[in-house]
């Protein structure tokens, strides 16, 4: 059996010949490859040469395939489109327009995907992978591109950048805040259903931390509902629950829409920060590069 290479005609007149067949003139495809018209009939003749038929009839000033030409130009014309596709899904593999983000569950939820759509208007070429995970990804290890999270901006095997501070207050729904006084004072408040989540990281502030900045200490357990995430958290303070802790950068955007309402004027800012974080020892794609310009550059309070 003869080997594939053997059975294709050579690839530089059939580029030739495609260019001709879909153009319809021996000119014109030069012009497009680059050569000159003498270069391209040369290459058509060797082609018909080596079938041992003629792929154009020659006409006066105008070129016609043949019926031989019509079904090798149909055949050419596939195969280098499949060839093209090929190659532009390898180039976007290979370009970095794929996006994995990693955030935690809250900022995921309240403050990335409200907003991420500004972005990808920006930026429509970048498909985006949104990775929802409170526990921070092996960065050394290809499973995110960049990471959101809140803590001192040390995380073993990345490069963090600081966006923002923030400060954390008491927020409950419109219904339940006609139940209390609005200036309620932190003392008060522990008479209150407070509402409160687990949380591992040492920075995040609860309840009791939060009291203790004002000298209070509660000594028993907290009245109201425990979740085990801060959504959950917020969704209970929404439904009318009892109070939550509200950090401004992940709440702001229910407390603009009155649909949390902020209580007292009390509010503590943790001693960490938002960061966004890189793998290390990684060349930054073209999309991250772009994400990273667009965080930074957010108005911080806008």
């Amino acid at each position: 059996m003869k080997s594939l290479r053997r059975q294709l005609p050579p690839m530089t007149a059939l580029t030739a010949f495609e260019a001709a067949a879909r153009l319809s003139s021996f000119t014109r495809a030069a012009e497009e490859l680059g050569v000159t018209q003498a270069a391209v009939s040369r290459q058509i003749h060797a082609l018909e040469q080596d079938f041992g038929f003629p792929l154009f009839n020659r006409l006066h000033r105008k070129v016609s395939l043949t019926a031989q030409g019509r079904s090798l130009a149909a055949a050419a014309s596939n195969a280098f489109n499949l060839i093209a596709e090929a190659s532009s899904e390898l180039r976007r593999e290979t370009s970095g327009d794929e996006l994995t983000i990693s955030a935690t569950v809250a900022f995921s939820h309240f403050w990335l995907l409200p907003r991420i759509s500004e972005f990808s208007r920006r930026h429509p070429e970048t498909t985006l992978r949104i990775v929802s995970q409170d526990a921070m990804p092996a960065l050394d290890q290809g499973e995110v591109d960049v990471a959101i999270r809140f803590g001192d901006g040390q995380w073993p095997g990345g490069r963090a950048e600081k966006l923002f501070e923030d400060h954390v207050f008491p927020v409950c729904s419109p219904e339940f805040a006609d139940t209390v006084n609005a200036d309620i004072s932190p003392a008060d408040l522990i008479r209150q259903p407070l509402i409160s989540n687990e949380a591992d990281d040492p920075m995040w502030i609860g309840w009791n931390a939060w009291l203790s900045n004002f000298g209070l200490s509660n000594t028993g357990k907290l009245k109201g509902m425990r979740c085990s995430f801060y959504t959950e958290a917020i969704y209970a303070a929404l439904n009318g629950q009892g109070i939550s802790l509200g950090w401004d950068r992940l709440v702001r955007d229910l407390v603009d829409q009155k649909r949390l309402i902020r209580l007292g004027h009390a509010s503590v800012v943790p001693s960490g920060a938002y960061y966004v974080v890189v793998p290390a020892n990684r060349t930054q794609s073209r999309a991250l590069q772009q994400f990273m310009e667009w965080l930074l550059e957010r108005d911080p309070d806008a």
